[in-house]
């Protein structure tokens, strides 16, 4: 069984800010790391192996800056097999539509997978939108909000799916893509040799030329929604200043009459 795994490098801070004058994020002199909520997907899978046995592999693909390679090591050092990078300048500024039609080419690249997985939304964008893209892209089934995968039997996948006021089951046959939330699973630490095998892994990277999609489906041009302004919220505040220093008493019935007069009391 072959297990792919959608995975992202995103910023490790929570202070992203986003260039006013081209409308994309910025990224450089930031910190990178693999999206947390990648964790989970990477974990059940590598769990999904386990519990396959030797015949499963998985393969993680991102796309990124060259850099993003570090997301994608990380992940092998999880306990998956192998990894993809999709990397080139032209990828640049793509929205979730531009970025899952990249991702499905890169996936048909890498061969058929019968279990696609990725994570609930990355931290930086949080739209939740790319990886059941893929699955639509892909003319996949798409489960999304998955928080137990039960079992695979005759070609069909049985999964719990987080929804309001509890979980419902739901079946579907493979291949197919699901997407899953962090109370799935605790992912666990890379071990020592984990870490050791990812750093001898070669990660094969594609470029927008090995990759058959039209230029105009790449980036920013490939964008159907873009950033046309940017502000950041002006946080102001004027008010009065009641000092109970010198006269608690005074100050007391000054926050009284303030509240009166506002029908606060």
């Amino acid at each position: 069984m072959r297990i792919g795994v959608l995975v992202k490098q995103v910023p490790a801070t929570e202070n992203v800010k986003i260039d006013e004058k081209t409308g994309t994020m910025i990224r450089e002199g930031v910190d990178s790391e693999l999206n947390p909520l990648d964790l989970h997907a990477v974990e059940e899978a590598v769990r999904l192996k386990e519990r396959l046995g030797g015949d499963a592999e998985i393969t993680v693909i991102s796309m990124g800056p060259p850099q993003a390679q570090k997301a994608v090591k990380a992940a092998i050092a999880m306990g998956c097999d192998g990894g993809l990078l999709l990397s080139d300048r032209r990828f640049a500024g793509s929205d979730t539509l531009a970025t899952a039609r990249t991702l499905a080419a890169g996936v048909k690249q890498a061969g058929h997978f019968d279990l696609l997985l990725s994570g609930e939304r990355a931290t930086d964008g949080e739209t939740g939108q790319v990886g059941p893209a893929v699955g639509e892209i892909l003319n996949l089934p798409v489960l999304t909000f998955v928080s137990a995968v039960e079992s695979f039997s005759d070609g069909y996948l049985t999964v719990q799916r987080a929804v309001e006021g509890g979980h419902e089951r739901v079946q579907a046959p493979l291949p197919a893509m699901i997407s899953v939330v962090k109370e799935i699973n605790v992912p666990r630490l890379c071990t020592l040799g984990g870490k050791l095998r990812a750093k001898k892994t070669v990660i094969p990277v594609l470029g927008a030329d090995d990759l058959p999609l039209p230029q105009e489906h790449l980036g920013l041009a490939g964008s159907p929604t873009k950033v046309v302004k940017v502000s950041y919220p002006q946080i102001t505040r004027s008010g009065k200043k009641i000092s109970a220093v010198d006269n608690p008493d005074g100050a007391v019935e000054a926050i009284l009459s303030l509240l009166g007069a506002r029908g606060a009391v």
